[in-house]
């Protein structure tokens, strides 16, 4: 029969005297703060998502009595798509390098909303008329996506910069 040998368990490791206490308490509050972090883009993604989701459905109801795509609202929810995809994929698997790439593109996807709200007729007529009386309702509801997502974008980029400087590793300087 052969002994089995049993490991006793070795308790606190060797070369250890509790000098690194504060050290892993500092390192398991970043954990914390990088779980909160990846919980709340999270959230901030979907809302992007559903703007996405308001602006094609806007797009494509508008499209047909215009008989012309806007090119500017195509190439900002096709960026705004390709930034969401880049920050699942940053989030999920921690990858800093995403995350920027993701609040960059987001923001110029954001810009380009805003800048075609501005270039469009009815920002021209509203400024000239003072009022909001001639507008469709299909134009107020996409102002409205546009504004929200400026706000929302103050939000992407507190949390995901804040998110970035929580996964990367302190230096000492």
């Amino acid at each position: 029969m052969a002994s089995v040998q049993q490991r006793k368990g070795a308790g606190r490791p060797s070369g250890t005297d509790g000098s690194d206490f504060s050290y892993r308490m500092v390192v398991d509050s970043r954990y914390q703060k990088v779980a909160k972090g990846k919980l709340r883009l999270g959230y901030l993604i979907f809302g992007q998502v559903v703007s996405q989701i308001i602006a094609l459905a806007l797009l494509l109801l508008t499209s047909p009595k215009e008989k012309e795509l806007d090119r500017f609202a195509i190439l900002s929810i096709s960026t705004g798509f390709l930034s969401i995809i880049l920050g699942e994929i940053g989030r999920r698997r921690s990858r800093s390098a995403f995350l920027r790439l993701y609040t960059s593109i987001s923001t110029i996807s954001v810009l380009w909303s805003v800048a075609r709200i501005i270039n469009s007729p009815a920002y021209v007529k509203v400024m000239q008329q003072q009022s909001l009386n001639g507008l469709t309702t299909f134009e107020l509801a996409d102002a409205a996506r546009v504004v929200s997502s400026v706000g929302l974008q103050v939000f992407v980029i507190v949390t995901s910069l804040g998110l970035v400087q929580n996964m990367s590793p302190k230096r000492d300087s």
